[in-house]
């Protein structure tokens, strides 16, 4: 376009390097994201992309950089996902909470490497940047990135509650809670996605992944993100109070009962009967076998917290400057004096946009989810059972891997929502032959989670047991299909010595 080239044209009336915006159309492109003053006479606008005048030149390569990161974490979710669907449960230990994770990791670092490939024009016109209504790229980054910022909220909100329930109510997971958790973990994204583009809009506002618009972002987007995430965070520390609470009235714990069975003696409820030490053994079992899952609930809630916190006083930098320009007088009169010298006013431009050092913290810590997945979420075994496989001592999984089929896999302590401690079994004991303690869960038909906090212990009455009023279960004998002579007899009288 000749306004990016011609400096006269575009220039007008304003001094360098601002232009004149009245010599630019008032549409396309997102026009609400010009930097524009008044204060020079006639409205002049600073230059398109405005974070090259607020930022140090390299400023663009560390943005880029940190896309690159998301390649890297994008290949480890990807292989996290790909072992979660192809490798034996034994292997992978998969639980539908994990694989929901991976993939909403997924969904946010495509929000940063379409970009890459697609290397996309940021300005619609020498003052104007483009938005998810002029650059499909900008649609489809922006999206991404806000889908994938549901998404990952959502579901380690379902793990933190998850965990919650098992330790602090030892409720079991089950169907009930499997379908309602895919409803709400992909249901509530795609209405806060659909909100957020109807009313706010993305587009270029720094680098080339697109972001929220200002225009309604605190109720589309932020306001409900920080709530979920802060629910997150209650229901955390409320769970980890819970653990401390178990473990000191562990301590202090001097009953004759704590070697005992701790099955319920009244009314079925094993929580009036245990001792505070079994309570404590049972916790940290979970804990144990839940700690990964802990960790990427708190590093994720800490990312989203942290990006949602700096783009909203981003938002709150970029009104407070519409709304009193003279705070920028001082940069403005800079950039006048010296031409254009961007380096040489950057000290009067800290005071209006977010300091480098943070923005590319939480670029940083963004792009470093699906590295973090990996680690937490992945086993040593994946790549044990990829090696397998290459051999071909192991075939690949067929069976459908968001839930557990009792059926076929028989134990349910391979799951790994709450793990497993037989990894090298080769030949699992059947269900029925498994001790029914407190500590092991009964089986159960159908996709559940196995509850390892023990519901209730169950009596199965031996089949030859006398115990009960009821005859012995045989055959009845019949003396007419023997020699041997009938027990009674015509006159035998009951009450007698009778002889045969």
């Amino acid at each position: 376009m000749e306004l990016n080239t011609t400096k006269a044209t575009g220039q007008g009336l304003c001094p360098t390097p601002f232009l004149q915006e009245d010599l630019f159309p008032s549409v396309g492109g997102f026009v609400d994201g010009r930097f524009c003053s008044s204060l020079l006479g006639p409205s002049c606008c600073l230059p398109c992309p405005q974070a090259d005048w607020l930022y140090p030149d390299n400023f663009a390569t560390i943005t880029k950089s940190a896309d690159w990161i998301n390649v890297v974490g994008i290949v480890c979710s990807m292989f996290l996902i790909v072992s979660f669907a192809i490798l034996p449960i034994h292997k992978t230990h998969r639980h539908y909470l994990s694989v929901c994770l991976a993939i909403a990791t997924v969904v946010m670092q495509l929000g940063f490497i379409i970009p890459l490939g697609a290397n996309p024009n940021q300005c619609f016109n020498a003052i104007t940047p483009n938005d998810m209504n002029t650059s499909k790229p900008c649609a489809l980054s922006g999206a991404f990135l806000i889908a994938g910022g549901w998404c990952g909220v959502m579901w380690v909100f379902l793990r933190a509650v998850a965990l919650h329930l098992q330790i602090c109510w030892q409720v079991v997971i089950g169907k009930a809670f499997m379908w309602g958790a895919l409803a709400t973990g992909w249901g509530i994204p795609a209405i806060g996605l659909t909100f957020s583009l109807v009313f706010s809009g993305v587009s270029f506002r720094f680098g080339e992944t697109c972001h929220i618009n200002h225009r309604h972002s605190l109720a589309t987007l932020w306001i409900p993100l920080l709530v979920f995430a802060g629910v997150t965070v209650i229901i955390q520390f409320a769970t980890f109070g819970y653990c401390i609470k178990v473990y000191v009235a562990s301590l202090a714990d001097d009953s004759n009962t704590t070697s005992s069975s701790g099955l319920p003696s009244y009314n079925n409820s094993a929580r009036e009967t245990i001792s505070p030490r079994q309570a404590y053994r049972r916790v940290r079992r979970v804990i144990e076998l839940q700690w990964r899952g802990i960790a990427i609930v708190i590093l994720i809630i800490a990312d989203v917290i942290f990006f949602a916190v700096v783009f909203v006083f981003m938002d709150d930098i970029e009104v407070d400057v519409i709304k009193s320009p003279t705070k920028s007088i001082d940069w403005i009169e800079c950039l006048i004096k010296t031409n254009g010298d961007k380096i040489a006013c950057l000290p009067f431009a800290k005071s209006l946009v977010v300091n480098e050092a943070t923005v590319m913290s939480v670029l940083v810590l963004l792009s470093l989810n699906g590295i973090w997945c990996l680690f937490l979420l992945g086993r040593f075994s994946m790549f044990v059972g990829w090696w397998e496989m290459v051999r071909g001592t192991v075939k690949p999984y067929k069976t459908e891997f968001i839930s557990a089929d009792v059926g076929q896999f028989k134990d349910p302590g391979t799951y790994e929502m709450l793990g497993h401690e037989r990894d090298n079994v080769k030949t699992p004991e059947p269900l029925i032959s498994q001790p029914i303690t407190p500590l092991s869960p009964v089986a159960k038909s159908g996709r559940e989670t196995p509850d390892y906090f023990g519901r209730e212990a169950r009596y199965n009455s031996p089949s030859r047991s006398f115990s009960s009023p009821k005859p012995p279960q045989g055959h009845s004998w019949d003396s007419t299909t023997s020699h041997a002579q009938p027990l009674y007899y015509e006159g035998m009288n009951p009450l007698a010595i009778n002889k045969i």
